[in-house]
């Protein structure tokens, strides 16, 4: 909704997601550590700098790496290829000597019924190990190893631990119980069992010839006037488009539903409401501040803002939309992998009862292995094959540099999946014109962790943006000043007393992106998610400059970020353009697929290779020539300064990049950016 403010600062039955807005909440654990949902809250200005470099935790000492300042050079990337190939930014721990925070959940929210096979077969499967399992031979341990995710490693093996168990078919319940695991709920959608195991049986899970992969139930985060125009969802809205009929699933901490979603006897948008964290009440309320905030930009109606004393309404991209509140953030903003998994399989059954296109998933974790084992990464290409279009924050972690990259290789899980749309956070200056957005230095970048997938795919306005919120929720009532004033929207004197509340962070651009393909699909309810993917990446704005400079309002440290593929992706979204497009891009799943960037040893380049079955095969759309025609981006290679941010191989070490303190800012890990 609206770009002029400040900083911004759910559960069981899996691992801690946490919202992106939030920035940079590396701080509870190791795998809670990277993926603050997409949002952030304000930081304290007098932090200074070497504050900020003794939050960094001991391990990293371990490593041999010396605290680095996030402060762009000229040669902001003269020690990026030495330092990736050596520890990776979402690194799990390795250590035997260290516990991997995994803490069991209490209890499922939603059990799911298993689906395709026989009692009688589950039974025979539960003896059915590797053949290679069965000798002594270093071949055989591999095979068993590769199926164990790696933040598995520094578990206590006396003591139990929730994980998800990935089978090569669909499984029965209580199917691993013979090697001590106790079934919590059943992920059908990515054919898993969450279960708990002790420690010490891992080996034997994996041993299975069913099973796939085994990794924790990890945690995850809670990483519109001038937001409007800058996208210009204003002339959409002018033509007559704004969602009406789309349902857009809001998987998030859940939404208070104000007068902005009820407008009228009758009218109530938010029709369906699921609580998957439990404590939410039976409304599944917004007991943290976060999923309010990012329903309001995707489709409030402006209800609280208009009135016969009011200069300006604060309405949503798509103020006609359908919302489906599933709620898994708790009241903290955390949540696990299962619960969000779970949520995503509930917008699928519920896709035709109320025309689900669009998921939002403002909210992200690290990068432990590839998005092909990932249960996440697989939970959302589910929906995606089920047409629905998966929006998903790219996270806040471009300030990050403790690899060396500079913020590069940032992007969380599952936005490091190459086929739904990952966004970016601008900055749109406190203004609504869209050639005055440049890129926050908070946003995470490209290329992905371990697949190397060119990202984000898009960006949008997500710096001070003002929205609904609960005023009862945690971040609200923990953070008054972003409490916006009647005075903001009417012509008073009141400084309190409003609906309205600022947050930063991509967890607020992520929405902007979900609005505007409501408002594509509402226009052409025909297109598949990757035609909506490529028409908004091919019609996005790509007017940044080469270079721009960010200023921390926290810390006041200035960035120098080069505002190139793996930072804009694509460029900025565009709604009017988007809607006025007449280009038909294929519509087979994966036609829009996110391409790998590989990098030349010989040459010291990196170029985009894409699958041969995508509209990517013969063009880019990255750049000033973007076209389904014959040209390419920057010929065939992309090069930036004197290094690359990846070496030939992702090393997980030894250590941990940081441990329980935040890389920098206040406890809560909150930053922005100036508006100036």
């Amino acid at each position: 909704m609206d770009s002029n403010g400040i900083n911004n600062q759910t559960q069981k039955s899996g691992g801690p997601l946490k919202t992106t807005t939030w920035g940079t909440l590396i701080a509870l654990s190791v795998l809670a550590v990277a993926w603050s949902v997409t949002g952030y809250v304000p930081r304290t200005p007098q932090q200074s700098q070497s504050q900020m470099a003794a939050s960094l935790p001991s391990q990293r000492a371990n490593a041999g790496k010396n605290a680095q300042q996030p402060v762009h050079d000229g040669s902001f990337l003269s020690e990026a290829k030495s330092q990736i190939s050596k520890l990776n930014p979402f690194a799990a721990p390795q250590n035997q000597n260290q516990t991997a925070d995994v803490t069991p959940s209490s209890s499922a929210p939603m059990t799911l019924s298993a689906a395709g096979r026989t009692a009688s077969t589950a039974t025979d499967a539960k003896d059915n190990r590797s053949q290679g399992a069965s000798g002594n031979g270093q071949d055989a341990q591999a095979l068993v190893a590769a199926k164990i995710a790696p933040d598995l490693a520094g578990v206590d093996p006396e003591k139990p631990v929730d994980v998800i168990v990935q089978f090569r078919q669909a499984p029965v319940t209580d199917e691993l119980s013979a090697d001590g695991a106790t079934t919590k709920a059943d992920l059908r959608l990515v054919n898993a069992q969450l279960v708990t195991v002790k420690g010490s049986n891992l080996q034997n899970l994996a041993s299975h010839s069913d099973v796939a992969y085994v990794s924790p139930n990890r945690k995850v985060r809670a990483t519109l006037d001038h937001v409007v125009t800058a996208v210009n969802a204003d002339i959409a809205y002018s033509n007559g488009w704004d969602g009406t009929g789309i349902g857009v699933a809001v998987i998030d901490s859940g939404i208070h539903n104000l007068n902005d979603f009820n407008p009228g006897p009758g009218q109530n948008r938010l029709v369906y409401n699921q609580d998957f964290a439990g404590g939410g009440g039976p409304a599944a309320d917004d007991l943290y501040g976060h999923g309010t905030h990012v329903a309001g930009i995707i489709g409030s109606g402006g209800k609280g803002s208009t009135c016969g004393t009011c200069n300006r309404t604060l309405r949503g991209v798509a103020p006609g939309v359908k919302l489906i509140n599933l709620r898994v953030l708790d009241s903290n903003g955390a949540s696990y992998d299962s619960s969000v998994i779970a949520a995503i399989q509930r917008a699928i059954d519920l896709k035709n009862t109320y025309n689900i296109r669009v998921i939002n998933l403002s909210l992200a974790r690290g990068v432990y292995e590839s998005y092909t084992l990932d249960p996440l990464c697989q939970a959302v290409e589910s929906a995606w094959r089920a047409g629905i279009v998966v929006v998903v924050s790219a996270g806040n972690m471009g300030e990050y540099n403790g690899a060396g990259t500079n913020g590069y290789a940032t992007i969380g899980a599952p936005g490091n999946d190459p086929y739904v749309i990952t966004v970016g956070a601008t900055n749109t200056h406190g203004g609504g014109a869209q050639a005055a957005q440049t890129m926050t230095s908070y946003s995470s970048k490209g290329p992905t962790a371990v697949d190397h997938i060119v990202k984000p795919d898009l960006v949008a306005p997500g710096n001070r943006i003002v929205s609904d919120d609960n005023m009862a929720g945690t971040l609200p009532r923990n953070n008054p000043a972003n409490v916006i004033p009647l005075s903001y929207f009417q012509y008073t004197t009141s400084s309190s007393g409003s609906q309205y509340f600022r947050l930063s962070g991509t967890s607020m651009a992520a929405p902007v992106v979900s609005g505007v393909a409501a408002d594509l699909l509402e226009k052409n309810p025909s297109l598949t998610p990757d035609q909506v993917k490529a028409i908004l990446m091919k019609t996005a704005w790509k007017g940044f400059a080469s270079f721009t400079n960010a200023t921390d309002k926290g810390t006041g440290v200035i960035y120098q970020i080069q505002q190139d593929i793996f930072t804009v992706g694509a460029g900025a979204v565009d709604a009017a353009a988007a809607l006025a497009s007449t280009d038909v891009p294929p519509s087979n799943f994966g036609a829009a697929k996110s391409p790998t960037a590989v990098y030349d040893a010989s040459t010291g380049t990196v170029s985009i290779a894409s699958d041969s079955s995508t509209i990517w095969g013969n063009s880019v759309v990255w750049g000033n020539s973007v076209v389904w025609g014959n040209s390419v981006v920057w010929g065939n290679s992309v090069v930036w300064g004197n290094s690359v941010v990846w070496g030939n191989s992702v090393v997980w070490g030894n250590s941990v990049v940081w441990g329980n303190s935040v890389v920098w800012g206040n406890s809560d890990g909150s930053l922005e950016d100036t508006d100036e």
